[in-house]
């Protein structure tokens, strides 16, 4: 498997340790500010993107047609199983990561087609998951919530904090 896929995968895996450890009312909590977005939001978004990357139509991905299924934002069993079927489509990729595909997105002035590769994109899906991490850890503290994954929301390129003994 492309080394891509394998990253994309263990990247999705924080997704369900994350849902394993987190209620339905944890998920849907949308009191922390300055944004007021949930957790589920945030993962919903996470797993639209990668849907939209199989919903490829003449050659064309369009970001901006996410599905925003409300439900996966605040049923963990949803959200489970929408993250599975995600790494299920990972795990079964027949195009060919070289290949050159048309991205529509919307960089802040109006949709825009854009020529990636399917490496390139999901590469951006994979970064932008770490992101949307990053985003949750926020959430994460403000809630009081504790995950044990010390990787969870740091980008791989991220210096790591040298603590003093």
């Amino acid at each position: 498997m492309n080394l891509i896929l394998q990253s994309a995968l263990k990247t999705l895996g924080k997704s369900q340790i994350l849902l394993d450890h987190i209620s339905n009312e944890q998920l849907c909590d949308a009191s922390v500010s300055p944004y007021y977005s949930s957790i589920g939001c945030h993962i919903r978004h996470i797993l639209d993107f990668y849907d939209c990357i199989f919903n490829v139509e003449d050659g064309k991905v369009d970001l901006t047609a996410r599905s925003r299924n409300k439900a996966v934002e605040c049923d963990c069993g949803c959200a489970q199983d929408y993250l599975n079927h995600i790494i299920d489509r990972l795990k079964a990729v027949t195009f060919n990561i070289d290949d050159t595909v048309m991205v529509t997105d919307d960089l802040g002035m109006g949709k825009t087609e854009i020529p990636y590769t399917f490496g390139a994109l999901l590469a951006q899906a994979n970064s932008h998951t770490i992101h949307h991490y990053a985003i949750i850890n926020y959430i994460f503290d403000s809630l009081g919530i504790v995950i044990h994954d010390s990787e969870f929301g740091y980008n791989p390129t991220t210096p790591k904090q040298v603590s003093a003994e």
